[in-house]
């Protein structure tokens, strides 16, 4: 059976308690940058807020920031830093409707099926099976190439072998990634092994060092940046394999994004924090599945900026999210930011590209 989006309950807003909610409050900011006091902050969930006596779904929402009303009674989810003077700010701390704000935790709630409530391994870690989370990220994966806009989070971690990183390109040319996410180095090491055959100054299968191995993935920055892109890099050098090829080949937006750790670094990565947090949630807020491998800071960015929940042709349907790395803290340290509704695969990325490859028949 293949796979079938969950059904969205949305909130009874007939109930007493909804029914009778005052609307909601707003201030406009009194300046650039800086919510009234009282401003009321998003969650991952979706959250509605009564305007005019109707109940509205603020549809384009992320962790962490203000709601904006605006002239035509659409609401606006915005980080502090974008509000401007004059927006006008919703106000109210509660969520249960009591200021005109309710947060709708259990629209995609299925019914329980655990009866005893005492039970081993519960939890998330190196010794969780597996085998049904990748059946279940097979059928995903199949639906929501063709309904759906699957987003990559990827550290270098993917691209140090030679296995994986072939599988990730296979991906991406058959349809399973619709953008990328990632820093300089995902990017360095996946040109510098189409390059050079190295990550890292060592061959990508047999893990050898090179004689000054240590200088190539400097020598491909270089090269990089000489020729202006790394589209252009590509045609000039005549590269012909890797994950970068394949987003350029098949016009794939990527966002890398700058670290103070950077060499180079490569012409595409954006330095500013803020420019590239910007860009990742343009590409963010189109995802319906976001999987997150190896790279703990990229994740818990773009954990905070995915919602539980996407509006796709006036129907709200759930957004997932994988988190993959072979820390267990590195895992379960999104779900202590509040990105609840992630599933975690405690594995090595190398042999979970591999895999999902595989199994999609693609590899």
């Amino acid at each position: 059976m293949g796979f079938v989006v969950p059904a969205y309950t949305a909130p009874d807003f007939t109930c007493p308690g909804l029914a009778n909610a005052p609307n909601a409050k707003t201030q406009a900011a009194g300046m650039d940058g800086v919510a009234p006091d009282g401003y009321h902050s998003t969650s991952m969930y979706p959250e509605y807020f009564k305007i005019a006596g109707e109940w509205v779904l603020a549809a384009e929402s992320r962790m962490d920031s203000a709601v904006l009303l605006r002239p035509d009674g659409r609401l606006d989810v915005a980080e502090l830093r974008n509000i401007r003077r004059g927006d006008l700010v919703l106000l109210g701390r509660t969520e249960c409707g009591e200021e005109g704000i309710y947060v709708h935790t259990d629209g995609f709630v299925q019914p329980e099926t655990q009866e005893d409530r005492f039970a081993f391994r519960t939890g998330r870690s190196r010794e969780t099976a597996y085998s049904r989370d990748y059946d279940d990220l097979y059928q995903l994966l199949l639906h929501e190439r063709d309904h759906g806009n699957i987003l990559w989070v990827m550290g270098p971690a993917c691209v140090f072998d030679s296995d994986s990183r072939a599988a990730m390109q296979k991906l991406a040319e058959n349809g399973f990634v619709n953008g990328l996410l990632a820093g300089n180095a995902l990017a360095t090491h996946d040109l510098e092994a189409a390059y050079l055959r190295t990550a890292l100054g060592q061959d990508i299968y047999t893990q050898r060092l090179r004689r000054n191995g240590h200088y190539n993935h400097l020598d491909t920055i270089n090269a990089v940046r000489e020729c202006g892109s790394i589209p252009n890099f590509i045609e000039q050098e005549h590269i012909s394999d890797g994950i970068l090829y394949a987003c350029a080949k098949g016009q794939i937006p990527f966002v890398l994004a700058g670290s103070i750790r950077d060499d180079g670094p490569l012409p595409e990565v954006i330095p500013d924090v803020y420019q590239a947090q910007t860009a990742m949630r343009a590409l963010v807020r189109k995802a319906t599945t976001v999987i997150c491998l190896a790279t703990q800071l990229h994740t818990i960015a773009a954990g905070n900026m995915t919602p539980s929940f996407r509006v796709v042709d006036g129907t709200v349907r759930p957004v997932y999210l994988y988190t993959v790395d072979i820390s267990e803290f590195a895992v379960n340290k999104l779900r202590d930011r509040g990105s609840l509704s992630s599933v975690s695969l405690v594995t090595n990325v190398q042999d979970f590209l591999v895999n999902v490859a595989k199994g999609l028949g693609v590899y």
